[in-house]
């Protein structure tokens, strides 16, 4: 399975509010959907979502429990940017750590579990979080520090360094900070109406899961060319099967539905 990234502008004390006072006191659903104006059905799935993180256990890896859920309840509130296989977690360029802020530093100690790793360790999971003050400073070495500039364009190739720079510009814009996550959204390339999402689909910019449409329509092209086939021989060929899956290492309510593309040996070839 790929990655499909999301950058979630969020403050701490959002993270506080919209997630760790309603793990304690879930009643505060309410009034926080009525101030927000989050419909009945985005009610009930954040309602889901409190009660996967009030399951969570002290061995569970805080990434990908209350981490990723906190990706997700960010979903409810505001929009979020998708980046498909664009991570800052995938960096091994140690510069970049001077813009995160682990959990440890912020989360009180009471609501953090035993294995904590600030990244990305595999699908499902939160990554990175930029503070606000980090947000502001990244996006200012992007334009005046070549190194920075160039470990970025390389991460997020192919144009979605665009995505990127708009995830940090709309953070920057409401004094947020960043969180990193993967599988929070899992857009459907050739149908993005089937695409599935924990979080509310309607919060996710479009702009990303565009790019990511044009791009494995343009692969799908190439490969047809390369093996001699008429145009769209392979398009009229995918089949898209629908199967229930649910993350590993997460307990959740909300039934999962995964996208699994097959056709014989091209889409394989295609994304791996």
């Amino acid at each position: 399975m790929g990655f499909d990234i999301s950058y979630h502008p969020i403050s701490e004390e959002q993270i506080n509010t919209w997630y760790f006072e309603v793990i304690t006191n879930p009643e505060k659903i309410e009034a926080l959907a009525s101030d927000h104006q989050i419909d009945d059905f985005y009610k009930t799935k954040y309602q889901d979502t409190i009660n996967a993180g009030r399951e969570t256990d002290q061995n569970d890896y805080f990434d990908k429990t209350h981490g990723f859920f906190i990706a997700v309840v960010q979903g409810f509130f505001e929009t979020y940017f998708y980046v498909r296989g664009g991570a800052l977690s995938f960096s091994e360029n140690k510069q970049l750590d001077s813009y995160y802020k682990k959990w440890e530093e912020f989360i009180p100690i009471g609501s953090l579990t035993k294995k904590v790793q600030n990244r990305l360790v595999e699908n499902y999971c939160s990554g990175v979080y930029i503070s606000a003050d980090q947000v502001v400073r990244l996006l200012d070495d992007y334009h005046h520090n070549l190194e920075i500039k160039s470990e970025l364009d390389q991460l997020f190739s192919d144009g979605r360094i665009n995505i990127f720079l708009k995830a940090l510009n709309f953070a920057k814009e409401r004094g947020l900070g960043l969180l990193e996550a993967t599988e929070v959204v899992e857009p459907q390339p050739l149908d993005l109406n089937e695409s599935k999402s924990y979080s509310n689909l309607f919060n996710c910019d479009k702009e990303g899961t565009l790019l990511y449409q044009t791009t494995a329509f343009e692969q799908i092209k190439n490969i047809e060319q390369r093996n001699g086939l008429p145009e769209n021989e392979i398009l009229h060929n995918v089949k898209v099967e629908k199967v229930h899956v649910e993350p590993a290492s997460t307990t959740t309510d909300t039934e999962k539905t995964d996208e699994v593309i097959q056709k014989k040996g091209f889409w394989k070839r295609l994304f791996g």
